[in-house]
């Protein structure tokens, strides 16, 4: 049923957000050098490596670590990284991973495969069993300001609670945020 939904949201969403799509890669294209997307290792189902998509929001060379992590961020940005990662647009070639059933749109955000911590806390809890999302529970209740225990918690508290409802709650609830800004660092 969760994958039905996943295809069937993709493809109402695929059709209106084209347009967008194409602008911002043009956006990236014009405003840096390098590639338009940026393909991230990241851990997926039952801790398998896939490679997600974003539109590219940091320049070429900027080493493969959580944001949090670089020493400053701001000196790796695009000059409309920023813009992409406040507004969400980085996120929208998720769609593809998506539809390619690497990803579904609600579930834990994918873990770079090098933070091995919040790795190890996701797969003793169980966590890992579940298909990453686009957005999920941990998102909507924190996103960028969350400590990792903290994500792990609510990952759990979804994956205990999930249904094609709470799913709905979370996709809308995450409009708002996205329309918001709220609770993005970088």
């Amino acid at each position: 049923m969760k994958r039905a939904f996943d295809l069937l949201l993709a493809a109402l969403a695929g059709i209106p957000l084209l347009i967008p799509v194409l602008l911002v890669g043009i956006l990236v294209r014009l405003t840096s050098r390098g590639p338009i997307l940026y393909w991230s290792d990241r851990v997926g189902r039952d801790n398998k490596i896939f490679k997600m998509p974003k539109f590219r929001s940091m320049q070429v060379g900027t080493p493969a670590v959580a944001t949090h992590l670089l020493s400053d961020p701001d000196r790796y940005l695009t000059p409309i990284g920023s813009f992409l990662r406040k507004s969400s647009l980085d996120e929208l070639p998720q769609l593809w991973s998506i539809i390619k059933g690497d990803m579904s749109f609600v579930g834990p955000r994918p873990a770079l495969f090098n933070q091995h911590d919040l790795i190890e806390l996701r797969t003793s809890s169980g966590v890992h069993k579940l298909l990453p999302g686009l957005t999920g529970w941990a998102q909507i209740n924190g996103r960028d300001e969350l400590p990792i225990p903290q994500k792990v918690a609510l990952d759990i508290e979804y994956l205990q609670n999930k249904s094609l409802f709470l799913d709905t709650k979370i996709i809308f609830l995450t409009g708002l945020k996205v329309l918001r800004r709220d609770n993005v660092t970088h």
